[in-house]
């Protein structure tokens, strides 16, 4: 029998763009018995695929540790099958997800601060002896020049013997060792420290990215108190499990995504959600951990483990999103492969051919072409699609806003439709009373029997009911005898009196309506409303309406959409007349009992007409609709079927976050547009300057490490985003 293929995780330090993540994977992927390679730039990390029954370690660790970079092997040399890697994406021993984040320490502790301040010591030591000795200059320059040159040339031969020959670090050394012979040494140095300086930027802002999502894990208290035996007991929050309860002091970060068992507080959900005003919360409502709780004592019963819960989510699909490239992103890959060569190229004639036609000074040419090398350096012009679209990511997730990779993202702000389900998407998904008709009694006399005979029951129309008597401060009788009619309603004695809440058909059967009655209800009836008729004695008393109310931020949210220039259209399994009712009432167009296959058609239909098409839905029944739209979005509370389809999620269920992914995304492609521009931009002015004989050199390797960190600066911009109100 054939062993399954085995698969390790290592976690890699100094890898901070996906340049780096190329050349570690070709490095790999060349190793004899490896299957596949995958790496997570943000997460620091990655997995070998490899054939079972052989030990790669050692080799993998050698092949990336020559191209510069720190690996960490797995844990104890472990390796997991396949089918265990997928099929439990819980940490080990316990832990959290977040807690295997790898970390490179405060930003002043990694090995490229050191070679950068080594090369600019260096630097400045030649500077000064060479004031006083100026005979040693040449030699001190180009002393300089090595420490730092060294490392990059050695990752250069690295990158060149594993399957990356036209990488940065070919281009700077080329460069360097051509400035030296020219005797340019001195700007030789200056360009190796430069360089080394726009490295070291751009790390720390790859730094800045990766916490800023992984900051999340932190709003997690490491601590809970969980109700165990009778008392109270502290117990590591990462080992709480399903169905504990925990109680959470005024002041206390929630440890656990939860519902709560009983207590009345505010939480601060700013953390979570970015709301800035506190949310009560009282028994039945569900917290999120890393919440912080407000006036008063909670209990919660505990629904998600650490690995599970909102927070863990969040970080899994930020940081798997962010390796799924969007298609600008995949077009500068492709783009960066064939430019560097071409670079070369360019340089190459450049310098030879004004002296070989035009006589012109060989020395003055090829010094020419080797600052078109620095020009042309791609980090600025790799980097400027990947750095903008891992902030919008982490910056919507930070929001609730979760995207599931570079495409998504991009999609987004291309949607010129989007479907809507009904109930638990533009809807509250309960039903609400909405109306209290009194016919012989006065309407808080109507509403305090139906209560009496509604309760204890759980269904919905009933919770609905016994909700507003609450609201309202009723006193609900007790009832005896109660009995459900199938279909029609329930009966009950109250108070002496035979008591009957059903729909209208079933009461008229034994008390006809009178025509006014009927015109009531039936204008109740045109408003998409279920009317539930009160009965008493044989007396008409009143009458209850109930809907499922639009959500309160659904019609500003589709105003928003149309503003954007997005169609918009509702897709339900509810009958027409509701359906039409709720649509009138958001102004969006309606389609009404729909099957879950009618749905996938019109959606379908839509693209057929050249549309890019998003759908919105919570249910199983959404999931076919989800999986055909070009952008599927799962309202935050829907089923897993639903989650695990769609490509993006919306965790706190707000109507207006829909606008709020598609301005997010508008956002970052311009700014997209903004980094290939600035990075393009200054390469074309320095390669004029430099043909022109303005600039040379250190001027040429500001035109890459400024476009760098300007690109860079510009994209983390984003991580600061917030939607408009």
């Amino acid at each position: 029998m054939v062993e399954s293929a085995r698969e390790s995780r290592f976690q890699i330090q100094g890898m901070d763009c996906a340049s780096c993540a190329q050349k570690i994977e070709s490095a790999v992927r060349r190793i004899p018995g490896v299957e596949n390679v995958a790496i997570s730039v943000m997460n620091s990390s990655m997995t070998v695929e490899h054939s079972a029954g052989i030990h790669l370690e050692p080799e993998i660790t050698k092949q990336v540790t020559r191209l510069g970079y720190r690996i960490q092997p797995p844990a104890q040399g472990h390796t997991l099958t396949r089918e265990e890697i997928h099929g439990n994406e819980a940490s080990h021993e316990g832990h959290s997800h977040a807690s295997h984040a790898p970390t490179e320490g405060k930003w002043w502790h990694r090995p490229a601060v050191r070679l950068t301040l080594a090369s600019g010591l260096a630097f400045l030591v030649a500077y000064a002896v060479a004031a006083l000795a100026p005979q040693y200059e040449f030699w001190l320059y180009a002393t300089a020049m090595l420490v730092g040159l060294i490392p990059i040339a050695r990752r250069a031969f690295a990158g060149a013997i594993t399957g990356t020959p036209f990488s940065i670090e070919t281009l700077m050394t080329v460069a360097a060792v051509g400035a030296l012979f020219l005797g340019a040494v001195e700007e030789a140095a200056v360009v190796i420290f430069l360089f080394l300086v726009g490295e070291l930027l751009e790390g720390v802002a790859a730094d800045r990215s990766r916490a800023s999502i992984r900051g999340l894990a932190d709003l997690v208290p490491k601590i809970a108190r969980v109700e165990r035996d009778g008392g109270l007991q502290e117990i590591a929050a990462d080992r709480l499990a399903v169905g504990d309860t925990i109680l959470v002091r005024p002041g206390d970060r929630i440890a656990a995504d939860g519902t709560v068992v009983s207590g009345e507080s505010s939480v601060n959900e700013a953390p979570v959600t970015g709301e800035s005003i506190p949310k009560a919360k009282e028994a039945g409502d569900p917290v999120f951990a890393g919440t912080i709780n407000g006036d008063a004592v909670l209990r919660i019963r505990v629904t998600a483990t650490a690995e599970d819960n909102t927070i863990a989510r969040v970080i899994k699909l930020v940081e798997e999103a962010q390796e799924k490239k969007a298609p600008t992103e995949r077009f500068i890959n492709r783009f960066s492969r064939y430019y560097t060569p071409g670079v070369m190229v360019l340089a190459a004639l450049v310098a030879c051919l004004p002296p070989l036609l035009g006589g012109a000074a060989w020395s003055e040419w090829i010094y020419k072409g080797l600052a078109i090398l620095l020009i042309g350096c791609p980090c600025a012009l790799v980097i400027s699609t990947p750095a903008a679209i891992a902030a919008a990511l982490a910056a919507g997730a930070r929001r609730g806003l979760l995207m599931k990779g570079g495409a998504v993202l991009e999609g987004f702000g291309q949607l010129q439709a989007i479907a809507f389900d009904k109930t638990g998407t533009l809807t509250e998904g309960k039903p609400t009373v909405t109306d209290i008709v009194a016919f012989g009694e006065d309407q808080s006399e109507v509403l305090r029997l139906a209560a009496g005979l509604e309760r204890g029951s759980s269904h919905p129309l009933a919770t609905a009911i016994l909700k507003r008597a609450e609201q309202e401060g009723i006193s609900i009788p007790e009832s005896a005898d109660s009995t459900a009619l199938s279909g029609k309603g329930v009966t009950a004695f109250i108070e002496g009196r035979k008591v009957l809440l059903g729909s209208a058909k079933a009461i008229d059967e034994r008390q006809p309506l009178s025509e006014e009655q009927r015109r009531k209800i039936e204008v109740l009836y045109d408003e998409g409303k279920t009317v539930s008729v009160l009965l008493a004695d044989d007396r008409i008393l009143g009458a209850i309406a109930m809907r499922d109310e639009p959500r309160g931020d659904a019609r500003a949210a589709l105003t928003r959409l149309k503003a954007e220039g997005i169609r918009t259209v509702m897709l339900t399994g509810d009958n027409r007349r509701t359906a039409e009712a709720v649509a009138r009432s958001l102004g969006i167009e309606a389609r009404a009992e729909l099957l879950p296959a009618d749905k996938s058609r019109i959606v379908e239909g839509l693209r057929a007409q050249g549309l890019k098409v998003g759908k919105v839905g919570d249910g199983i029944n959404d999931a076919p609709a989800l999986a055909a739209a070009d952008i599927g979005i799962a309202m935050g509370g829907g089923t897993d079927v639903a989650l695990e389809t769609a490509d993006a999620a919306i965790l706190h269920g707000r109507m207006n976050d829909i606008a709020a992914m598609v301005e997010l995304s508008r956002r970052a492609m311009a700014n997209i547009r903004q980094n290939i521009s600035i990075a393009i931009g200054l390469k074309a002015l320095f390669f004029i300057t430099t043909i022109a004989g303005v600039t040379g050199l250190w001027p040429a390797i500001l035109a890459d490490t400024g476009a760098t960190v300007l690109v860079t600066a510009n994209a983390m911009r984003l991580l600061g985003w917030r939607p408009r109100s």
